[in-house]
């Protein structure tokens, strides 16, 4: 890496790049579905949710920030085809980047800390293990992302954590509604992840970081990634079917994921899969946005 003399400083719009705004559906949606499994049974609070939230965005923020901090000291990031990293592309020191990412762990502990004096206090160990999980995706010595778990892990801590913890901390409980919606988030929040690393299949390989997409290759990557959106939509007929009818409403997201799949059925590669990324974001929040609304006809 080059000496600190010679970093040019990263504009607020390139830091702002490099927390990835593109994945924050993935820390908004999983708070919004366990909000709305609070509401169908009575017990919904905004100002947990809020809480929720805060804890939520700055854990994804500082997993952004950290891994482009890890993956930009061991080059991995040399050769990219995704957004801008600021370590990687030598604009920000990267202690700067690294503290960053220890910012925003910061306000996701306070936020979590809040929250669970408010419902549980034994909450705070889960909050201390997403962050650890957050920090060694890609950081340490043995990064597990590197290992082809990094959609294990964003489907349990974005996906099954996040939902139902937000909904245990407003109403007390888990309902198998909120542990359903929970996977289907963690489904669609893990493609979102799938597609990233579908992208850089080539140079993660060649820099050694043996992603799911890297073990699976390809061709199966793809079929990955339509399995887990198809499960997100039968799950959502589920909860209408038996529980809630206005939750088939939700279906109009995979207009969305309709849309994002085009390019990963047609075997598109490279740059052209990062539209993908915004798509299946926008088609997972849709989803539980409207997941929360019709929550209110319960």
């Amino acid at each position: 890496m080059p000496s600190n003399n010679t970093y040019p400083g990263a504009t607020a719009r390139q830091w702002l790049t490099g927390a990835r705004p593109q994945t924050w559906a993935n820390a908004i949606a999983p708070v919004l579905a366990g909000t709305a499994a609070a509401i169908i049974h009575g017990s919904g609070d905004a100002p947990r949710a809020v809480l929720a939230g805060i804890v939520a965005l700055a854990l994804i923020i500082g997993v952004n920030y950290a891994n482009d901090y890890s993956d930009g000291i061991r080059g991995t990031d040399e050769d990219r085809s995704g957004p801008l990293r600021l370590t990687g592309s030598r604009l920000v020191q990267p202690r700067k980047v690294k503290h960053a990412a220890f910012a925003a762990f910061g306000i996701a502990a306070a936020a979590g800390i809040a929250l669970s004096l408010l419902s549980a206090w034994w909450l705070i160990l889960f909050g201390a293990l997403c962050i650890l999980a957050a920090w060694f995706y890609t950081g340490g010595n043995n990064p597990y992302g590197y290992r082809g778990l990094g959609e294990v892990a964003v489907f349990i801590f974005f996906g099954l954590v996040a939902v139902m913890g937000t909904e245990y901390t407003q109403a007390g409980s888990i309902s198998w509604q909120g542990a359903t919606m929970a996977v289907a988030v963690g489904a669609m929040s893990a493609s979102v992840n799938l597609v990233n690393n579908l992208r850089d299949i080539p140079t993660d390989a060649d820099a050694g970081k043996i992603t799911l997409a890297v073990r699976l290759g390809d061709t199966n990557t793809r079929r990955l990634w339509i399995l887990l959106n198809a499960t997100a939509m039968v799950l959502t007929v589920v909860l209408g079917a038996v529980s809630h009818w206005p939750a088939l409403l939700a279906l109009l997201a995979s207009v969305f994921l309709y849309g994002a799949s085009r390019p990963v059925t047609a075997g598109v590669q490279g740059r052209g899969l990062i539209p993908v990324l915004a798509l299946t974001g926008r088609g997972m929040l849709t989803w539980a946005l409207i997941m929360f609304a019709v929550s209110f006809l319960a």
